[in-house]
């Protein structure tokens, strides 16, 4: 089974800037998309960012000029860029990769553990 394993979340002032990693514990020969969700407290899951096949990069409104998405195929890792962080921003961050082939075989939905983001003075 391949996993996906988030690190990089924290406290930060409003403001501030962290950047979040995703690794995967196999490598990955192709992938439908992967990107990263959050939940906030109450809230339902929502989409911040998908790296699609097609090399086109799915960002939502709330995070557009402040977020960037990007991949090292080397290093098998996605990350997250976040700059000018808002309280707003808090939340758990997921990992999400869709119909991914790998050596271990093929798997559609995989979710990382979640890493928080907390964004206060």
């Amino acid at each position: 089974q391949v996993q996906l394993v988030e690190s990089g979340g924290g406290l930060v002032q409003p403001g501030g800037s962290l950047r979040l990693s995703c690794t995967a514990s196999a490598r990955i020969w192709s992938f439908n998309a992967m990107g990263w969700y959050r939940q906030a407290p109450g809230k339902q899951r929502e989409l911040v960012a998908s790296i699609i096949s097609d090399g086109n990069i799915d960002t939502a409104d709330s995070v557009k000029g402040r977020f960037t998405s990007s991949r090292d195929n080397a290093k098998n890792t996605m990350y997250l860029q976040m700059n000018r962080l808002k309280p707003e921003d808090t939340a758990v961050y997921y990992c999400h990769a869709d119909a991914i082939a790998t050596p271990l075989g093929a798997y559609r939905d995989v979710w990382g553990q979640g890493t928080l983001v907390t964004v206060s003075s």
